[in-house]
């Protein structure tokens, strides 16, 4: 299928910036471009957004509330920022946070985890289950119902909503209900067709990616680490029902698909959905991208069902 024309239109003003040399790039610096390089689109009114402090694998983070109904014991949602590890923040992610709650009739929590290089794998990972126990352990006074949480996250935040369900079943932690994966990080390898498909023009970049797993392992071993490619966990039976959802013209399509067969396989409730004519990064575009918008309410729905 060719290119949806609004994500042309999107690929077509990204056409203009100069490639970044990934040999000379400075992360903070390339951090602090990216995460400005869309306007701020102002979301759905919630009944209250507040800034919390939550607990992390070594001291504490920041997280932002959302609630989108005046009510107590709403079910909780855990949100995981995508941006290759290295980049997004709460500010970036706020507009789909806000649709996420508004949709799912959830409290929506975003958690604002360690970024590399500054900080390397594990980091992150063990900063996210971190924050879920936090959160879980404190749900009368931040007035949610722990007992129903799902997780969710896009792209990198995709792949450590993974990591917090392989934790949560190993150390017997919260139970999680769902996970919905918006085009999750799931290899190290970087070697699948997409990747050779898409490697330039459709926004993320193979040599992104590249780069991404470079500032984000301190070594290459690491890659083999369920924590950081759940592709290649022994077994992933014991993963929650899940949402993946995959857009046509992305590197990570692939490898996202080959983890929602691995997951049917394994006997776990998928919902896998390839999302014709759209990039990597789609469904944070939903505000003015028709068909990101109906996926982003899809999947909400299932999200909802879940919870109630």
């Amino acid at each position: 299928m060719p290119l949806d024309k609004q994500i042309a239109a999107v690929l077509q003003q990204f056409s203009e910036l100069p490639a970044p040399d990934f040999s000379q790039l400075d992360a903070a610096q390339y951090r602090q471009f990216c995460d400005n390089l869309l306007p701020a689109i102002p979301g759905d009114p919630m009944i209250e957004v507040r800034n919390l402090r939550v607990a992390a694998a070594a001291g504490e983070l920041d997280a932002r509330l959302y609630r989108p109904l005046e009510e107590d014991n709403l079910p909780l949602l855990v949100f995981f920022h995508g941006g290759g590890f290295v980049m997004g923040n709460l500010d970036t992610h706020d507009n789909l946070c806000r649709s996420l709650a508004s949709q799912t009739e959830a409290v929506v929590v975003s958690v604002a985890y360690r970024l590399a290089p500054e900080n390397h794998f594990p980091a992150a990972p063990l900063d996210c289950y971190a924050a879920t126990c936090w959160l879980v352990e404190h749900a009368a006074e931040l007035g949610v119902d722990g007992r129903r949480l799902a997780l969710a996250g896009d792209s990198a935040g995709g792949n450590l909503a993974l990591a917090v369900s392989r934790l949560a079943a190993q150390r017997q932690g919260p139970k999680i209900s769902y996970q919905c994966l918006f085009y999750p990080v799931t290899d190290a390898r970087c070697d699948s067709q997409s990747y050779e498909e898409f490697a330039e023009g459709y926004f993320l970049t193979g040599a992104m990616m590249y780069w991404f797993w470079q500032q984000y392992l301190q070594d290459t071993g690491q890659g083999d680490d369920p924590l950081a490619s759940p592709l290649r966990a022994e077994t992933l039976a014991d993963l929650p029902p899940t949402t993946l959802i995959t857009a046509e013209f992305d590197p990570l399509r692939d490898e996202g698909e080959a983890f929602a067969l691995r997951l049917q396989q394994a006997g776990v409730s998928v919902r896998v959905q390839r999302c014709e004519g759209m990039i990597h990064g789609f469904i944070s575009m939903a505000p003015f991208v028709e068909r990101a918008a109906h996926a982003l309410s899809d999947a909400a729905a299932d999200l909802r069902r879940a919870l109630n």
